[in-house]
């Protein structure tokens, strides 16, 4: 199934909220922040867009062997949050490619307000027909970013296109689990139309298939899982008041019950979490 400028604008339209830069700065003032002078880690509430947030992060960059003097491409970065991570953390250069543009302007303005503007980088387009030269980058990042992408062969010769030999692909996916179908809505889509999971190993045998050596594969689900049930615990003892500052600003109200439909979708086998590297011979 391929990708079509129809499918484009539903997930720009289901992520894009408006003037969201504009709205991620007054929740900033209103959670004691101040947009001037921020760090990485203050924008972990909105922009960890992904299971075990930064943990997650780090933990990957060190299974794919991040360093300082890396170029990493981050397919589907959203606002940045794993980007600004590595670049923070690591010290190494990301760029950002996100098919909302929204995102994009809202990133740019965060990763300036860090300081990290130097390190990374935004560029609107699609995964699908990326804007690079052959073997472009040392490492391609995908963390919760291939559910909206139907052309998964597509996605996967073009990750393997601009990546230099001996470069990794490390990717932190949600994946499709043994039962369907799954329960909607959820964070990356509020019904099946730009839902395109895959069984685990249907992507690994489609990833190895490209021309890739894996070098690690394991299920996360149950870690993940966890991590959704204390988050959920925690709303619960919140009484469902939301802070100023976290992912409802940019998913919406609903987000408590994507939340609820995601744990439940782990708990039933309906989805899985799958952290792997693979490096382009």
């Amino acid at each position: 199934m391929t990708e079509h400028a129809d499918d484009r604008t539903v997930v720009s339209e289901h992520y894009g909220r408006g003037d969201l830069a504009a709205r991620i700065l007054a929740a900033l003032r209103a959670a004691g922040k101040v947009p001037d002078a921020l760090a990485a880690d203050d924008l972990a509430p909105v922009d960890q867009f992904h299971t075990r947030g930064k943990d997650a992060t780090l933990e990957l960059a060190r299974l794919a062997g991040v360093t300082p003097e890396m170029r990493v491409l981050d397919v589907g970065g959203g606002l940045g949050g794993p980007a600004r991570t590595l670049a923070s953390e690591i010290g190494c250069s990301v760029e950002v490619l996100d098919v909302t543009e929204e995102f994009c302007r809202a990133g740019e303005m965060l990763t300036t307000r860090t300081g990290l503007g130097d390190l990374v980088s935004f560029r609107h387009a699609s995964a699908l027909d990326m804007p690079h030269s052959d073997a472009s980058f040392d490492a391609v990042w995908m963390q919760h970013s291939s559910m909206n992408i139907a052309d998964k062969e597509r996605l996967f010769a073009e990750i393997q296109r601009v990546l230099r030999p001996g470069g990794h692909l490390a990717l932190h996916e949600i994946m499709a689990g043994p039962v369907a179908p799954i329960y909607f809505p959820v964070p990356w889509a509020r019904g099946p139309e730009i839902n395109f999971l895959r069984p685990p190993e249907e992507v690994r045998a489609l990833i190895t298939g490209t021309g890739f050596e894996e070098l690690a594969w394991m299920d996360e689900t149950a870690s993940a899982l966890r991590w959704f049930r204390e988050r959920l615990a925690a709303a619960d003892a919140a009484s469902g008041e939301l802070p100023p500052l976290g992912l409802h600003l940019v998913l919406g109200a609903d987000l408590g019950q994507m939340f609820r439909n995601l744990a439940r979708n782990l708990q039933e086998d309906r989805a899985v979490v799958v952290q792997g590297v693979f490096e382009r011979p």
